[in-house]
């Protein structure tokens, strides 16, 4: 079933709902009201896939969007967006929350495009996950330094980020990454580096991914002016918390590509294959 939520008062609220459904899963609900638009097409894999977009391509001041998400027991449910997430210039500033809960043995993959952010932008999200016993989650964030062909380098007045993370009703992660030029010019904190990525395996039925990335990231060499540089954390007892810097988006984006090669396996199909 896919509508539209009634009334002015939902404006930029979504909802989605996934349910097993014998061997797949499915789209059980995929409600969306303006500006946010929600997209559920067919694949081959047993996972059901739902793209976010938005009418006017990005964020405009005031906007505040709102995605509510559901994974039921043993579904199995990717979610990007169609393109990436662009913040238009903002004084007043502009939002984005996810709201998640994934049931018993489910899987949330959560990799949308990257956040540009223009010049004069604000911008804050929310990613809020919470995970029943069993359940997994692939997370991949990035964040762009902007149109740097344009002259827009680290541009944006701010940019803030809370990632929070329960698992059966305890906290496992809640941190917040903010970039704000009130606290000193970006283009000089930032370096030379262009593009920031966070990805997050929580969950069991990424065990072997989650061992074999930790492996790489440990075995990487240390380089002076590296292209790249990242750290890997683990997170209790069945996650890893991988951060990346990287000199240009191209590469970073090719990087989080690969370390997430294990995805189309897991979906059945490859999400990636067709925008290539």
């Amino acid at each position: 079933m896919i509508s539209t939520l009634p009334g002015p008062e939902c404006a930029g609220v979504a909802r989605l709902a996934f349910e097993r459904s014998g061997p797949r899963t499915v789209v059980r609900t995929a409600l969306a009201h303006s500006p946010l638009r929600l997209l559920t097409p067919r694949n081959h894999g047993h996972a059901a896939w739902a793209y976010t977009s938005s009418f006017g391509g990005g964020l405009v001041d005031g906007d505040h969007l709102r995605l509510d998400v559901n994974v039921a027991e043993g579904a199995t449910a990717l979610l990007a967006t169609q393109g990436s997430n662009r913040v238009y210039r903002s004084p007043r500033g502009c939002q984005s929350d996810l709201c998640a809960r994934v049931g018993p043995q489910a899987l949330l993959a959560w990799v949308p495009d990257p956040t540009v952010c223009f010049a004069g932008a604000r911008y804050s999200q929310t990613l809020d996950v919470t995970l029943a016993a069993g359940a997994s989650l692939v997370l991949a964030d990035v964040v762009t330094a902007g149109r740097s062909a344009r002259g827009e380098r680290w541009a944006f007045l701010r940019y803030a980020s809370r990632l929070r993370l329960a698992r059966e009703g305890r906290t496992v992660l809640d941190e917040r990454q903010v970039l704000d030029a009130e606290h000193g010019a970006l283009p000089e904190r930032l370096g030379r580096f262009d593009a920031l990525a966070t990805v997050l395996l929580v969950g069991p039925a990424l065990a072997s991914a989650r061992e074999a990335l930790a492996a790489r990231v440990a075995a990487l060499p240390v380089k002076p002016r590296a292209g790249q540089v990242v750290s890997a954390s683990p997170l209790g007892d069945d996650g890893l918390l991988v951060r990346a810097a990287a000199v240009s988006l191209e590469t970073l984006l090719s990087t989080t590509r690969d370390w997430l090669s294990f995805l189309p396996d897991l979906l059945g199909d490859d999400p990636w294959a067709r925008r290539v």
